[in-house]
């Protein structure tokens, strides 16, 4: 059986709480955006965007949804997402830089933050049947795997 290649591990799990650092960025961006823009303004946009593709295809599936979308975007909805973004952000850039770090805290804190944001995809995905919130959770899940490893194996060397 061939060793494990430590070395190999540790920049996979890197390359994936930097990733996940980024998608961290891009919910704070989004949640900050919906704090800033009214849901009439994103109605005008997604309608501005889809407009010719569903004029020359009425029954296009992703330029149809999008136009029901947004034009039944309420504010409750905004703020909530708004919320949601940015908060889920905060609290994945807040582990992302613990985990760079190695502060030992962050381990377990970001197993317990993706475990839960991964049930509520789940959860959610029962309702809507999103095949992006199934790989988003597929690659949460391999994340936790890569913070478990390397949370195991920091421990050895600082019990060293």
């Amino acid at each position: 059986m061939k060793p494990v290649d430590e070395r190999r591990i540790h920049q996979i799990f890197e390359i994936g709480v930097w990733l996940k650092g980024a998608h961290a960025l891009i919910e704070c961006i989004g949640g900050l955006l919906l704090y800033v823009v009214s849901t009439e303004t994103i109605a005008a946009w997604v309608n501005a965007v889809t407009q010719d593709e569903l004029l020359e295809d009425p029954n296009d599936f992703i330029a149809g949804h999008l136009s029901q979308m947004a034009n039944h975007f309420s504010v409750g909805s905004e703020h909530f997402y708004a919320f949601y973004l940015l908060s889920h952000g905060l609290i994945k850039l807040l582990l992302v830089v613990g985990l760079l770090r190695g502060k030992l805290w962050s381990y377990p804190a970001s197993l317990v933050a993706l475990g839960s944001f991964t049930v509520y995809q789940l959860y959610r995905y029962s309702y809507t049947y999103s095949s992006g919130l199934l790989v988003l959770t597929f690659f949460d899940a391999i994340v936790m795997i890569l913070i478990w490893h390397e949370w195991k194996v920091v421990r050895r060397h600082k019990a060293a």
